[in-house]
């Protein structure tokens, strides 16, 4: 079901992104979504209207909210308190910004599903299929590498992604990280199967859309609550993740610099300028 939550991955993405991308969404968003589905000209004029109201609703119920957390993160860096319970709970608000965005659009989204023509439905789930053999090739990519190598590029990644904020690592920074980079579980094989198990489920109900008068709250329960089919594993997994990803980050924040401080606070004024230019 990637296609239909490609339009909240783009409002809730775009609040990081540049006022361009964000004024200009109606073009991203029929660029994303030709990879897999052609609209025709009734269902485009359909997804304008409803693209303008959930754009609306974005600018004047979520931005602020946006804005807000990022104020207070920038409070918490400049008052050293930036410590894992913080930051646990700024993983829990980004969450709770994505639920948002899925709810707001998912049942429009779900009237304009209800009539895709078979070919549609067919082309849809046909992509969404070459997506997860293109992801295992990767995955069997990344297994011929030997765990120690795995490990050295999944340090310099993270290296790049702190210091993009931060900038340069001191070593005592670069030891945190290569610390608790070696206790991340690797998730992407139960991602794959989590995929195919949601994309299973939507299929059987695109399958009897126009005879099962259930299709709709079917189909929104299926976008409100997609977790249940994770399996237990990839669950765990990706709870542990969360949590050696706040113990990483609070003890990184711990050991700043007064510049590489001014730094991070340089780059959250930023977004927060950026949202403020989306709310013009």
């Amino acid at each position: 079901m990637r296609v239909i939550f490609a339009l909240a991955a783009l409002l809730f993405l775009s609040s990081c992104s540049s006022k361009f991308a964000y004024d200009n969404i109606n073009w991203w968003v029929y660029w994303y979504l030709d990879d897999y589905i052609e609209l025709n000209s009734e269902q485009e004029a359909q997804f304008d209207d409803y693209l303008d109201s959930w754009l609306q609703w974005h600018k004047t119920s979520e931005l602020v909210r946006y804005k807000a957390q990022l104020e207070q993160m920038k409070q918490q860096v400049t008052n050293d308190e930036l410590n894992y319970t913080q930051v646990t709970t700024h993983f829990e608000q980004a969450k709770a910004h994505w639920a948002r965005v899925r709810n707001e659009v998912s049942p429009e989204l779900i009237k304009m599903a209800k009539n895709l023509s078979d070919e549609q439905v067919v082309t849809l789930f046909a992509a969404l299929e070459k997506e997860n053999k293109e992801e295992e090739e990767e995955l069997a990519s990344i297994k011929e590498d030997s765990a120690e190598a795995r490990n050295e590029k999944r340090i310099e990644r993270m290296e790049e992604n702190v210091s993009a904020r931060i900038g340069k690592l001191s070593n005592e920074q670069k030891q945190i990280i290569a610390t608790y980079a070696d206790q991340f579980v690797p998730t992407m094989e139960e991602w794959i199967a989590y995929r195919r198990n949601i994309q299973n489920a939507a299929r059987r109900l695109f399958v009897a859309r126009h005879v099962d008068p259930d299709f709709e709250d079917k189909l929104l329960e299926l976008m409100s609550k997609p977790e249940t089919y994770r399996s237990k594993a990839f669950n765990e997994a990706s709870e542990h993740n969360t949590k050696t990803m706040a113990t990483m980050i609070a003890e990184v924040a711990s050991t700043l610099s007064t510049k590489q401080k001014e730094t991070l606070i340089e780059n959250i004024d930023e977004f927060i300028e950026t949202i403020e230019n989306f709310q013009q």
